[in-house]
Order: C-alpha cells, then sequence, then structure tokens
C-alpha cells in the first residue's frame, strides 16, 4: 500500500487530520531541506509536500515564487532533488509527494518520471498546471505503480467537474480554500468549511486544503472537518526570515513555527 493511503488510513482510525507542510527543496539549500523534512516529521507532521522549483509556477504567490528562485539560483536540478529525497527514505518512511510543473514531468517523459520520483522514494507528485482531462496515460501509468497523482479541487469548480476530478484523483484531493495564488492571509473565506463540507459529501477520497492557511487558528478551523490541511506559504516565510541564520537555528525557528500549526490542526 501506497504511504499516502496508509498514513490517511492511520489518520481516520484515530479522527485526525493529516498535517501536511510545503517546503521548497533546495531553499536555502538541500541538506537544510532534508534537515526540515525530519524536524517537520519530529513535530509531528504526517505528510510532505515538496517543491521542485520551476522558473514560472503559475499557482504560487511571492513568497513560493521568491523561494523557487533562490533554488533555482543555487543550480538546484530535479536529480539533485531526487537523491536528497533518497537521503531521507535512509531515515524516514513520511509520505513525500512532490510540486512539479507539467512541462518537467512532460519533457521527461511520463515513464521515465515516475519511475525515477519512484526509485528516490516519492509517493506521489501534485502537478498544478496539468490539463486532468488530457492525461490518461500518466494516471494509467500511476495507478499501475500505486504512485498518486493528486488532483486539484477550486471554490469555482463546477460539480460535473468535481465529480470527473474526482474520479480520477488518486491519494488525495487537494482542495484550494481561496480563488488565486498561494500565499499568506489574515483571513479565510466565509464559505471554506461549508464549501469542505459539500466537497466531502461528493467523494469517498480524502480532501486537503491549502492556499492562504497561515495560522494555528486556520488550521484548526481547517482541520475540524477536513482530511489533511496544507501549508505552504507561512512556513516558506519563516524560511526566508530565517534563511541566513545558521542551519540548526533556522531549523529550530521554522521546527517550533510548524509545530505551533500542527497543534492547531489536530486540535
Amino acid at each position: 500500500m501506497n504511504r499516502i493511503d496508509k498514513k490517511f488510513q492511520e489518520l481516520k482510525t484515530k479522527k485526525k487530520p493529516a498535517f501536511i507542510p510545503f517546503i521548497t527543496a533546495g531553499d536555502p539549500d538541500l541538506q537544510t531541506t532534508k534537515d526540515l523534512i525530519l524536524e517537520f516529521e519530529k513535530r509531528g507532521a504526517d505528510i510532505i509536500e515538496l517543491g521542485i522549483p520551476f522558473s514560472d509556477p503559475i499557482a504560487d504567490g511571492p513568497i513560493i515564487q521568491a523561494s523557487y528562485y533562490r533554488a533555482l539560483m543555487k543550480g538546484t536540478k530535479v536529480a539533485h532533488i531526487l537523491d536528497m529525497v533518497s537521503e531521507v527514505r535512509k531515515k524516514s518512511e513520511i509520505p513525500i509527494v512532490s510540486m512539479v510543473s507539467y512541462s518537467t514531468v512532460f519533457k521527461k517523459g511520463y515513464q521515465v518520471f515516475v519511475e525515477n520520483a519512484m526509485r528516490a522514494g516519492l509517493d506521489g507528485l501534485t502537478i498544478p498546471d496539468m490539463p486532468v482531462e488530457e492525461n490518461h496515460e500518466l494516471f494509467e501509468l500511476a495507478k499501475k505503480h500505486d504512485f498518486k497523482i493528486v488532483c486539484f479541487i477550486a471554490p469555482t469548480t463546477t460539480e460535473h467537474r468535481v465529480t470527473m476530478i474526482a474520479q480520477k484523483a488518486q491519494g488525495f484531493l487537494y482542495y484550494i480554500s481561496v480563488v488565486g495564488i498561494t500565499g499568506v492571509r489574515d483571513k479565510l473565506p466565509d464559505d471554506v468549511i461549508q464549501n469542505i463540507r459539500k466537497l466531502k459529501q461528493m467523494t469517498q477520497i480524502p480532501v486537503a486544503v491549502g492556499f492562504g492557511v497561515s495560522t494555528s487558528e486556520h488550521a484548526r478551523m481547517i482541520g475540524s472537518v477536513a482530511d489533511g490541511v496544507i501549508v505552504g506559504s507561512a512556513i516558506m516565510r519563516e524560511i526566508e526570515r530565517h534563511g541566513k541564520e545558521p542551519e540548526e537555528k533556522l531549523i529550530g525557528f521554522v521546527g517550533e513555527f510548524a509545530g505551533q500549526l500542527i497543534s492547531g490542526a489536530k486540535g
């Protein structure tokens, strides 16, 4: 069984949501990324979303865009990231799903990319710019290898498309809590809880919620109804803030911040 499925099953019996921190691979460097993944797990994170830097991330706001730029300027490549994941796997079995651009997967070829990702120890991909309807081949390939392709649902997605996407989705559905790009926000939309409940009635697959989840209170609110809570920009903001500190201090500061969010999500 895929590690993502196993984790959601385990959390369902505990009646707890998954906490899923997002981290950009290679910002400030890959050694720190590896150590942060292990720190997040130690603090109680359940699944890691690992961003593969891309020069034109369409769904990401300024904080994650800046982190991608810093990682790319350091020369971070997909092969280096997969090597780092292999190193994580020597110490941890935490599920890791990678956010990657469709062009990165397409250029490499579905078969080669998925095989390389699985060999390194990744459990799935989130591909925000992928046209779901046109990629039967990728979904079938992933299904064959028990590798998960996580799909996105937005507040503006029609019920017809929700049904179609939910049938294809693997691992979990990524519900975008706000229309627009990722980023730190003071307030989540008033209808977000209602929308999550409605979505959960339409599918059996776990629903994790991201985009704009920035505080412990946000995490608590989302965690009370969703199967997973995803936090990206708020964590990357802390990494940027402490990026010039010695690694040990950065790990401590960012780990403590993540711990507060985890406590909020788990209630």
